[in-house]
């Protein structure tokens, strides 16, 4: 029976066409699933536990997607992935699991929409996903929620990108995603950049309490961005700092950006520790609104849905993210994101107020946009180095971001 069920699990992901007639909250019982040079193929509607090891282990495999599954409990990882290109895992529930998401080797692994509960590790595992030599374009953790229960898990860095590089126009992405809890590790915490080096990598628009030991960081690496995230954290035993910046490794450390961000947290003596910067990362900007007065009200009381239920599109509001690169040379790329369509008006500005150029100005559609400026005026001309602005109106909302060209 074990076999006859392991080869139908595998005939849903070969032929990956078969139709299946579930209710919203079922699932078809699968034994784990252990792949190896498998391409062009969907996993999809399975509940895997394994006692043993991980739940859905991939090798040297390409263009798969692992879609609303259910993953765990598992003595291994809900995915693991070694040497693979293009995997999606995207929209899953794993609980009681060594570590969600697992990438090493590999390139163009994105981890989006999922939830992951109660990690239990141990280190060097414990994330909810971690890059480890992840390199080039295409990758992405973004969207995910994750709730770590104290004594009920032991994780160790929510999120971690290990020795791993996305590329200047593409870098590694790990944006709007909701964390809470951690500990009781004394060296895990929330979003772990640069951990061994690494570079091109963008952390934006995530919320983070009670994280762990710490919130943010940047442990070594070059042109990573840390911007627009809210950090809470209170007094635990293991709390120590909210965001810090800090070459702990021989590899180089420059050229990063941390700004925007805004951190409330109180270490394990009970005094405020939002922000550290040990200045030995040169050419980094370290601009952030550290001992601000916000709480863990900043994620609402219940962040985890039924097991069975989508997260929302992340266009659920109005938002003008950072440029990227920035500073920048001679081109840069704007995202905004729209709620609903609208009539939207994108100017770039010099620092004396004057318009420069006009980007945009045209009805858009809901979701995520991203659009290029050149450097260039209005007339086509190269504009100087300096301190520009980014403005984003439309009927219902307006923000604005500060941008710098280096030339």
């Amino acid at each position: 029976m074990k076999n006859a069920m392991l080869l139908f699990a595998l005939y849903i992901i070969a032929v990956g066409k078969l139709a299946f007639s579930l209710t919203s909250d079922n699932y078809i019982p699968s034994p784990p699933l252990r792949l190896n040079n498998v391409r062009d193929s969907t996993i999809t509607n399975l509940a895997i536990t394994n006692p043993k090891g991980h739940c859905i282990q991939l090798s040297n495999c390409k263009n798969i997607k692992i879609v609303n599954c259910k993953l765990g409990p598992a003595k291994g990882n809900g995915v693991d992935i070694y040497s693979c290109q293009n995997i999606t895992v995207e929209s899953n529930w794993m609980e009681e699991i060594q570590s969600g998401v697992y990438a090493l080797d590999s390139q163009g692994i994105i981890v989006e929409y999922n939830q992951v509960k109660n990690v239990q590790g141990p280190f060097p595992r414990g994330q909810m996903a971690q890059f480890d030599k992840v390199n080039g374009g295409g990758s992405r953790i973004n969207f995910n929620r994750c709730e770590n229960i104290l004594g009920e898990s032991y994780p160790e860095d929510a999120v971690n990108i290990y020795k791993s590089n996305g590329t200047e126009s593409d870098p590694i992405q790990v944006i709007g995603n909701w964390i809470r809890g951690g500990g009781p590790s004394e060296s895990g915490g929330g979003i772990m950049t640069g951990d061994g080096g690494g570079s091109y990598i963008l952390v934006e628009d995530n919320i983070l309490v009670n994280p762990g030991q710490y919130g943010l960081a940047i442990a070594s690496g070059t042109h990573i961005m840390i911007l627009n995230n809210l950090v809470y954290g209170k007094r635990l035993p293991f709390a120590n700092v909210g965001l810090y910046v800090w070459n702990q490794y021989d590899s180089e450390c420059a050229d990063n950006i941390v700004e925007g961000n805004i951190i409330n947290y109180i270490n394990k003596n009970g005094m405020k520790n939002p922000c550290w910067n040990a200045e030995n990362c040169p050419n980094t900007v370290f601009n952030n609104q550290c001992g601000a007065a916000i709480d863990s009200t900043i994620l609402p009381e219940q962040i985890l849905t039924a097991v069975r239920k989508s997260l929302p599109h992340p266009a659920s509001h109005f938002s003008l993210h950072q440029n990227y690169p920035n500073p920048f040379n001679p081109a840069t790329s704007i995202r905004f994101e729209l709620a609903e369509d609208a009539v939207v008006n994108l100017s770039i500005y010099n620092s004396s107020g004057q318009k420069v150029y006009s980007l945009l100005d045209d009805r858009c559609g809901a979701g995520t946009h991203v659009i290029e400026w050149t450097g260039m005026d209005q007339d086509g001309r190269p504009v100087s180095s300096g301190v520009y602005f980014c403005r984003m109106n439309t009927k219902e909302f307006s923000q604005t971001r500060k941008m710098i060209l280096m030339q």
